[in-house]
Formats: C-alpha cells, sequence, structure tokens
C-alpha cells in the first residue's frame, strides 16, 4: 500500500475515533459510539500492515490470536460489577506495551549503533517514563478494586517528600536517556523508577477516589501510546493515543469539579484515610438509627406517589440492578413516579452506576443528572439509597472539618423519607461516617440490596 492511501486510512480511523468518542457522551448512542471507534482501530490496524517490511505477519498472526481469545474469554466471563477492575488492568495493558515498544526501539537503534533523532529520543524517554508508570499503577487500582489490598489510603511519613524526590530523579534519568539514547542504563534506571513511581502515586489514593484515579490512568495510557507514535513514525497511533489522554484528562477534570476538588487533592490528600481527633470522636459516638423490614419499606411505598432511587457501589456489589428495575416498574404500574438519581464519581469508575442501569434496561429517559435532580428532592415522598454513602452525605454541606465538605451531593436528606439499604453501619471504602443514617426522616433497612429489594417487591405483590 503507497505511503498516500496509508495516510487516508490513519485520516479516516481518526474520524471514525472522533464520532465514536462523540457518540459515547450518551448511554443511548454509547453502543454504536463504541463500534465506530472499534472499526476505526480496525482500519489503522490493518493500514499499518498492509506497509511493506514493517511487521513478521506469522508473529503479528499469533499475537492477534492470543490476545483475542484472552480478550473474547474475559469479555464473556467478566460480570458487569468487576469492570472497573477490567477497565483498570486494559489501561495497565496499553502502558506496559507502550513500555515493551520503547525499549524495543531503543535496543534497536543500540544494535545497530545509529543515533535517533531528537523527537524519537524524548519519545522513547516519555514511553518508558509514562508507560511504566501506568502499568505500575493501573495494577495497584486493580488490587484495590479487587480487594486484594487495602481500599483505603496506604501513607507513610514523609510521604510526599519520597515522591517528589523521586520525581526529580525520575526527571533527571529522562534527560539523561534524550540527551544520550545509547547509554542504555539511563534507560533502566528510568524505567524502574517509574515502575516505583506508579506504585507509590496510586498507594495513598483512597477507594471513594477510584473513579478519578481509572480516568487519569486512562488518560496515562493514551500518552503513552502517543509517545510511541513517534517511536514508530506511525501517525494512526499519534492521533488515537492523543483521542485518548486528551478524552480522559478532560474526564478526570470534570470528575473533579464534580466532588468540588483538585486533582492534587485527589493525588495528594489521602481522601478516605483514618479519621483522627475530633472527626474520630464524632464518629465513634453511639447514635441510633431506626431500623425498618423490607415488609415496613413495602408499606411506605405502597402510599408514595413520587420515588427517587440513588445507586451506590452496594447496588454493584449485590448486581442488585435488575431487582432495581423490576422494583421501578411495580411501582410505575401502581401511579408512582420513578426517577433514578446518579451522581457523576458514585461507584469506582466513570460512568458506573450507568452502565449497570443500562445493562438491566432502565429507560435512559428516567436517569436524571444531579443539577437537575437535586431541586425535585423537597417534592419526593421517599428516596431509595443503595449503599451509596459520600454522594449523599450531607455533611459535605456543613460539617468544614470533614473531608468531602464542598462536595456537591445529591440532597436525598430534603425529601420526605429516606429509605437506605446497606448491610450495615459500616462507612464502607471511603472510611466516613454519615450522618444522614440518624437523621429522623431516615429508615434503614439493613441487608444484601439485591435480597432486601427482592423481598419489598413480594411484599408489594402480596398488599
Amino acid at each position: 500500500m503507497s505511503g498516500t492511501l496509508v495516510d487516508l486510512a490513519y485520516l479516516a480511523a481518526a474520524v471514525l475515533f472522533i464520532l465514536g468518542l462523540r457518540n459515547l457522551s450518551s448511554a443511548r448512542t454509547a453502543p454504536f459510539g463504541n463500534l465506530l471507534a472499534s472499526v476505526g482501530m480496525l482500519v489503522a490496524v490493518l493500514a499499518t500492515l498492509a506497509v511493506s517490511g514493517v511487521v513478521d505477519y506469522v508473529v503479528i498472526l499469533a499475537g492477534v490470536v492470543v490476545g483475542s481469545t484472552i480478550g473474547a474469554i474475559l469479555a464473556v466471563r467478566i460480570q458487569m460489577t468487576a469492570m472497573p477492575q477490567m477497565v483498570a488492568l486494559l489501561n495497565g495493558f496499553g502502558g506496559g506495551a507502550s513500555a515493551l515498544v520503547s525499549a524495543a526501539e531503543l535496543l534497536r537503534y543500540a544494535r545497530a549503533e545509529e543515533l535517533p533523532g531528537d523527537v524519537v529520543s524524548v519519545a522513547i524517554a516519555l514511553g518508558a517514563l509514562i508507560g511504566a508508570l501506568t502499568f505500575s499503577g493501573s495494577i495497584i487500582a486493580f488490587a484495590k478494586l479487587q480487594e486484594l489490598m487495602r481500599g483505603a489510603p496506604l501513607t507513610y511519613p514523609g510521604q510526599q517528600v519520597v515522591n517528589a524526590l523521586l520525581g526529580l530523579l525520575t526527571v533527571g534519568l529522562a534527560g539523561a536517556v534524550i540527551l544520550d539514547p545509547l547509554v542504555l542504563e539511563p534507560y533502566w534506571g528510568l524505567m524502574g523508577l517509574a515502575l516505583l513511581m506508579g506504585v507509590l502515586l496510586v498507594i495513598p489514593i483512597g477507594g471513594a477516589d477510584m473513579p478519578v484515579v481509572i480516568s487519569l490512568l486512562n488518560s496515562y495510557s493514551g500518552l503513552a501510546a502517543c509517545a510511541t507514535g513517534f517511536v514508530l513514525g506511525n501517525s494512526g497511533l499519534v492521533i488515537s493515543g492523543s483521542l485518548v489522554g486528551a478524552a480522559g484528562m478532560i474526564l478526570t477534570k470534570l470528575m473533579c469539579d464534580a466532588m468540588n476538588r483538585s486533582l492534587g487533592n485527589v493525588l495528594f490528600g489521602a481522601f478516605g484515610a483514618a479519621p483522627t481527633g475530633a472527626a474520630a470522636a464524632a464518629a465513634g459516638a453511639q447514635r441510633t438509627v431506626k431500623r425498618y423490614t423490607p415488609e415496613d419499606a413495602a408499606v411506605i411505598f405502597g402510599s408514595a406517589r413520587s420515588v427517587i432511587v440513588v445507586p451506590g457501589y452496594g447496588m454493584a456489589v449485590a448486581q442488585a440492578q435488575h431487582a432495581i428495575r423490576e422494583l421501578g416498574d411495580v411501582l410505575e404500574k401502581r401511579g408512582t413516579d420513578v426517577k433514578f438519581a446518579v451522581h457523576p464519581v458514585a461507584g469506582r469508575m466513570p460512568g458506573h452506576m450507568n452502565v449497570l442501569l443500562a445493562e438491566a434496561n432502565v429507560p435512559y429517559d428516567k436517569l436524571v443528572e444531579m443539577e437537575h435532580i437535586n431541586p425535585q428532592f423537597p417534592q419526593t415522598d421517599v428516596v431509595l439509597v443503595l449503599g451509596a454513602n459520600d454522594v449523599v452525605n450531607p455533611a459535605a454541606r456543613s460539617d468544614t472539618s470533614s473531608p468531602i465538605y464542598g462536595m456537591p451531593i445529591l440532597d436525598v436528606d430534603r425529601a420526605a423519607q429516606v429509605m437506605v439499604i446497606k448491610r450495615s453501619l459500616n462507612p464502607g471504602f471511603a472510611g466516613i461516617d454519615n450522618p444522614l443514617f440518624y437523621n429522623d426522616n431516615t429508615m434503614m433497612v439493613f441487608g444484601d440490596a439485591k435480597g432486601t429489594v427482592l423481598k419489598i417487591i413480594e411484599s408489594m405483590r402480596d398488599v
């Protein structure tokens, strides 16, 4: 294939990527957007393979077969509730691949004793730095989400100083690689430090900030791919990597805005660490809650004219999305107005709750954004909260000592009645107590979200 045709193919792929991203802005059009982006990537891959002498086709075919098989197995076997972990792994694989390509190209130049150009030297250093950091950071994010390690922040004295010093050393090694890329020792040192930095940057981040971390690591994987494109002289990889990097960074900014926090605070604030002093004393104070049974909840729902459902990670863990949709159907048949309020950072990855509700075929027009649903809470009879904690915590409005103070929340406490389904009063992944549970208008129904909702449905049908 001629160079002109390859460039046209890359241009067509870029257009498909952009159209795919545009369609991902809505849950209704997201499947079509994903298909467009996939076709774009296929076009880019085929165009690259068509360039004479670029690849060993036997090795490439073997890689396609192995990779496609693994991907298909993961796609079929991974539950939607485990999607955040899978996204973290995929981010890591992307970063790791970029780092390996960077290393392979540097070794090729070294064997040929050929000095790469300035742009390629910079790209090799960035590919190793960003790719290795993304790989190790994503593995830690996966371990936290999978609860293979502690989800709360892991901190130690002088942590930020250590990270700053390692960061300076990493930048110094990157500079050494750029100045003399054929001396390999600085490169391997850069790779090792980048892997260490990825671990150290993610371990102090609390579970409640995982959606931001996943989005940021996704952006890093795109930037690493972009650097690899410059290393290989592949414009398709530069375009796709740039789009992923930019989209991930924009999403990260939007999610930080949704929490009213800066990215620096997310990365270095150790959100969700064990409370100390007055905060710990307040959290440990003995307070009572109003306990209700599923049968009691069915009676409350039976007289409600309007209901807003607020899904949280508890819904994901219990895989209760289908039961919730069934409850919504039962209520609507009784003439009750049912809506779903989804906070931008609910769950463990961007759009986590939206994905689960879409899987359960909850109508898209039932999902209402936070700024539009908040004015409706005071006129709502019952709000059903499923495992959510931070995104409905009124301390964010009133408690200046709270780590989430200033974070925009769903104003569920302003409804006539709040029904919270949780396994226990444990503050959960974020480690922050919620005064909502002790309000006079809050009724706590303890138990597994799916089982409890099904019992409520059964009781309502018996009435």
